[in-house]
C-alpha cells in the first residue's frame, strides 16, 4: 500500500508539473505569462508556485493578488538574499504593467541568482484588477484621489496650441464614441482600459474622457497606478456645452 501510495503521489506531482504554461523564455531567461495563466497556475496550486509583488511596500499594502509576497524591486537590487525561496521554486513577479520595470528587472536578477523557472506577468496589477481576479484590498483601496480637471475652454486651448503634447483618450463604449467625440482623441474603453494603456507614451500628458466623469475616473485611477506621471481629466458633456465641434465615426 505505501509503495501504491507514493506512486500515486509521484503521477500526481508530474501531472502538475506538466500543467506548468509550456511557453518559451525571452533571451534573458525568463518567461511572460498573462493574467489568465498565472490564475490557472494559482488554481491548479502548481508546487513550489510564488507570486511575488516587485512594487513598493505602499503600493502592495493597498491592493496585491491575492496570496502574493512583497519583494520591492529596489530592495532586491541592493539585497538579493532577500529572495529566500528554494532554487526549484516557480517565482511569478509582478508589477504595474508593461511600461513598468520592476518585475523584468527583479526576474532578472533571480535568474541571475540560480532560479530554474522565472515567470513575468508584464499586465501587472492593474489588468488583473480590472479582470475580476482576486485581489487582497488594504483599507486604503476606496480612497478618494483628486482628479486633475481640464475645462473645456482649457482642453481646447491645448489642441490649439500644444499638439503633439498629450494624447486624449476617450473611455466610453465604442458606440458612444462613434456617435460623437472630441476632435484627435482616441477610443480605449475603460473596461479594457489598463489592458489597452500600453499604447500611450509616458512621456506625454494622458487626457482621460468621458461623458459626465466617472468612468474617466476610474481610468485616471489606473494610469496612476501605471506611474504615469502627468494626468488629466475631462468631459466630453462640457465639450458640447461650451460648444465645440464633435466627430462622429470610428
Amino acid at each position: 500500500m505505501r509503495i501504491l501510495g507514493r506512486t500515486l503521489a509521484a503521477l500526481m506531482l508530474l501531472t502538475a508539473v506538466r500543467q506548468a504554461p509550456a511557453l518559451e523564455a525571452t533571451k534573458d531567461g525568463y518567461t511572460i505569462v498573462t493574467s489568465e495563466e498565472l490564475r490557472a497556475m494559482i488554481s491548479r496550486q502548481l508546487p513550489g508556485l510564488v507570486v511575488i509583488d516587485a512594487r513598493t511596500a505602499e503600493e502592495y499594502q493597498q491592493e496585491h493578488i491575492k496570496g502574493a509576497v512583497n519583494v520591492p524591486e529596489p530592495e532586491l537590487s541592493k539585497n538579493r538574499t532577500l529572495l529566500t525561496f528554494p532554487k526549484d521554486a516557480r517565482l511569478v513577479f509582478y508589477c504595474n504593467g508593461p511600461r513598468c520595470g520592476k518585475s523584468r528587472k527583479s526576474a532578472l536578477i533571480a535568474v541571475e541568482a540560480g532560479y530554474r523557472t522565472v515567470y513575468v506577468l508584464a499586465e501587472g496589477m492593474p489588468v488583473w484588477e480590472e479582470k475580476g481576479f482576486e485581489i487582497y484590498a488594504g483599507p486604503d483601496y476606496e480612497k478618494k484621489v483628486a482628479t486633475n480637471r481640464l475645462n473645456a475652454q482649457e482642453l481646447k486651448a491645448l489642441i490649439d496650441g500644444k499638439p503633439g503634447t498629450f494624447t486624449l483618450v476617450d473611455v466610453r463604449d465604442p458606440k458612444e464614441f462613434a456617435e460623437g467625440h472630441i476632435p484627435g482623441a482616441v477610443n480605449i474603453p475603460s473596461d479594457v482600459f489598463a489592458a489597452g494603456s500600453g499604447t500611450l507614451e509616458k512621456e506625454k500628458t494622458i487626457v482621460v474622457a468621458c461623458n459626465s466623469g466617472g468612468r474617466s475616473y476610474n481610468a485616471y485611477r489606473k494610469l496612476q497606478k501605471l506611474a504615469y506621471p502627468n494626468i488629466r481629466q475631462t468631459l466630453v458633456g462640457e465639450w458640447k456645452e461650451a460648444g465645440f465641434p464633435l466627430v462622429t465615426g470610428p
